[in-house]
This record gives structure tokens, C-alpha cells and sequence, in this order.
């Protein structure tokens, strides 16, 4: 198997955030290549910025409206290596620890949730705060930082105790590394140095604690969907949009006595077979399948 179709193959047998983890990636490698063939042609690298600035979210409101898509797009794009290295380690370590402690299926929400709550905070800040009226018309912001951070708010406010084991630190819980990057990028903000990313933190952080107070009062998808079955299990399906199967009606003709006593024959030998079983193992050693034809058999005496 080649590299390529390992890769195809981890794509759609892995789980959401291996996918995420891959478009992030892909993307990457889409903008880089774009700048290489440009820079092969002719033309100069600095060019690329208007493909980057075209999926970026800006924070010049008339930008904005004429590029709409931004606000979901640019939680994908990254272009400085590094940027993509410590959001996408962010999102490995912290989202298998999001996914074994409250599941697969919130992940992507938080995800989505955390960048559009990072790109509010950073529009907003931009448009309101005078410290930021100098960088007003050219900011733009790119990366999936505000949502790796709302990721890790969220498995920290759902499970605040819960313990990491950091190299040469040790267990360290959720709910101080949580603080410990919140105060990183509150004192970050005053350098002027990718404030409008800490920004974006800020607000992905917001959402995250958001979601991990609801996931904690109320219950996460995963816990929600265990608690609504009910006792009539046969008849309830964990999946509420699962197709239902089709109700057949068959008319049957009453049985002769030959075949009536042919099956009641067999039976009994199926009976005896168990009670000779109990007799030698015990009735602990039975499956579930023959307590039951011992039990429905004890019902039809």
C-alpha cells in the first residue's frame, strides 16, 4: 500500500479529529505549493497574500460582507509552519483527551463553535477598541487556534480535576494548564504581537467553558442518547433517525397433529439435553439461549 492510500485510508477510517487534523494540513500544503508555482513562474511570493487574505477573516466590516465564507474558512488555514505545528499538536493532545472523556460526537461543534466565537471576539475588539484602530484596515486573521482552545476550556470546565502528565513537570490538572495559556494570552494582547490571535483565544476560550458548563449541568450527547432508552429496549433505538423496519402480515395454517408432535418431540429433547447439562455443570453453565428455552418451557407446564 502506498503512502497516499495509507493516508486515504486513515482519512475516512479515523476519527473527527484525525480528519480535522488532515484538512488543516492539506490546506497548509494547498497554499504553500500555490506560492512555490507562483514563485516558479515568475511572479513574487508576496503575491500569495491575496489568496490568504481572500479566505482570512478581516477586520473591516465591508471586507467582511463581501467575503462572508471567512468566518468558517479561516479556522482552517494556516501559512507560517510553526502556526500549523503548535495548533495542530493542541489539537492532537488535547482532543483525544476531549474525546475519551466526553466523546466524538461534540467535537466537531466545539470546533466550529470555538472559531466563530474567536472571530467575533477579534471583530469585535478591532472595531470597538481604540487600541487597535491603527491595524484596522489591513488585520486579518488565519488558523485554528480560538478553536483548539476552546477545546481544551471545555474538556477543562467539564473535567476540571482531571490530570495530564507533562514531561519533566509531571500530572499537571486540566484546569491550570486551562489558566495558565488564558493568562499567556491576556499578558500577550498588550505586545501588539499577533494580538488579533490572542484575541480569537480569548473567545474560543469563551465558548469552550460555555459548552463544558452545559455538557457538565446537563449531560453530554453521549449521555443523553444511554439515558433515553427504556426499559422496553426491544422496541427503542439509541438512534432516533434510524429506519424503521417494516411490519409484515403472514397468515399461517393451523398445525396437523403429525407436525404438532414432531415439534413438541423435539423440544423435549432439546429440554432433556439441558437438564442433562445442569446435572453436570451446574445451571450457571448454561447460555443465554438455553436458560430461555428452559424458561419458556417451565411456562408452556
Amino acid at each position: 500500500m502506498s503512502i497516499l492510500d495509507e493516508i486515504k485510508e486513515s482519512f475516512k477510517h479515523g476519527t473527527i479529529l484525525t480528519r480535522l487534523i488532515y484538512i488543516n494540513i492539506g490546506v497548509f500544503l494547498t497554499f504553500r505549493f500555490i506560492q512555490l508555482f507562483m514563485v516558479l513562474a515568475g511572479f513574487s511570493p508576496e503575491l500569495i497574500k491575496l489568496w490568504l487574505s481572500f479566505f482570512s477573516i478581516p477586520a473591516e466590516p465591508i471586507t467582511l460582507l463581501t467575503h462572508p465564507w471567512t468566518p468558517l474558512s479561516y479556522m482552517f488555514l494556516h501559512f507560517d509552519f510553526l502556526h500549523l505545528l503548535f495548533n495542530v499538536l493542541y489539537l492532537y493532545w488535547f482532543g483525544r483527551i476531549f474525546i475519551e472523556i466526553i466523546g466524538v460526537r461534540p467535537f466537531l461543534k466545539t470546533y466550529i463553535l470555538g472559531g466563530l466565537s474567536g472571530a467575533l471576539v477579534y471583530f469585535l475588539a478591532f472595531n470597538f477598541l481604540p487600541a487597535f484602530y491603527n491595524n484596522f484596515s489591513s488585520s486579518i486573521l488565519m488558523g485554528a487556534s480560538a478553536s483548539a482552545m476552546a477545546i481544551l476550556f471545555a474538556v477543562a470546565r467539564y473535567r476540571p480535576e482531571f490530570s495530564v502528565h507533562l514531561t519533566f513537570i509531571g500530572p499537571v490538572k486540566l484546569k491550570y494548564l486551562a489558566l495558565f495559556a488564558l493568562i499567556i494570552d491576556l499578558i500577550s494582547i498588550p505586545t501588539l504581537n499577533n494580538t488579533g490571535g490572542h484575541l480569537a483565544h480569548l473567545g474560543g476560550a469563551i465558548a469552550g467553558l460555555l459548552l463544558g458548563w452545559q455538557w457538565q449541568t446537563k449531560g453530554t450527547p453521549e449521555q443523553k442518547i444511554k439515558t433515553s432508552n427504556t426499559s422496553n429496549s426491544d422496541k427503542w433505538t439509541v438512534w432516533p433517525f434510524k429506519k424503521k423496519e417494516k411490519l409484515t402480515v403472514s397468515h399461517k395454517r393451523p398445525l396437523t397433529d403429525l407436525e404438532y408432535n414432531t415439534i413438541k418431540v423435539r423440544r423435549q429433547k432439546e429440554i432433556d439435553l439441558i437438564l442433562e447439562k445442569i446435572k453436570r455443570s451446574g445451571y450457571d453453565s448454561l447460555s443465554a439461549s438455553e436458560k430461555r428455552t428452559l424458561f419458556e418451557a417451565s411456562k408452556e407446564d
